[in-house]
């Protein structure tokens, strides 16, 4: 059940701390969610990486929908990794989806070195 509210409060705050932060800040918060929901850090780990991981898929799946797949088809030339947009959306999802699992797993690190 940690888990899944882990996955769920990190994709929750991911979302809104950018609203107001800069966009790095899903790292932070992910962090803090590392921090206070008391997992091991394997679980950790996947738990921050599907959170920002669905996130970043669903947000960059509607703005390329808005856009008609312009702008993703142009960025997936520039960086010659065919035409499909889903490509490059799933390749920003993957790397943010790593950020945030390794600033949850450093949360949950960081618990445990507190004691």
């Amino acid at each position: 059940m940690k888990f899944f509210i882990a996955i769920l409060l990190t994709a929750l705050l991911g979302h809104a701390a950018p609203l107001y932060f800069p966009w790095w800040s899903f790292a932070v918060t992910s962090f803090i969610v590392g921090l206070f929901i008391h997992q091991k850090a394997g679980l950790a780990f996947v738990s921050g990486f599907f959170g920002i991981f669905l996130l970043f898929t669903v947000h960059t799946l509607v703005l390329d929908y808005m856009n008609d797949h312009i702008l993703a088809a142009k960025v997936a030339a520039i960086l010659k990794v065919g035409t499909s947009s889903i490509t490059v959306i799933l390749l920003s999802a993957f790397i943010g989806g790593l950020v945030s699992a390794f600033a949850a797993m450093s949360g949950s690190f960081a618990r445990g070195k507190a004691k």
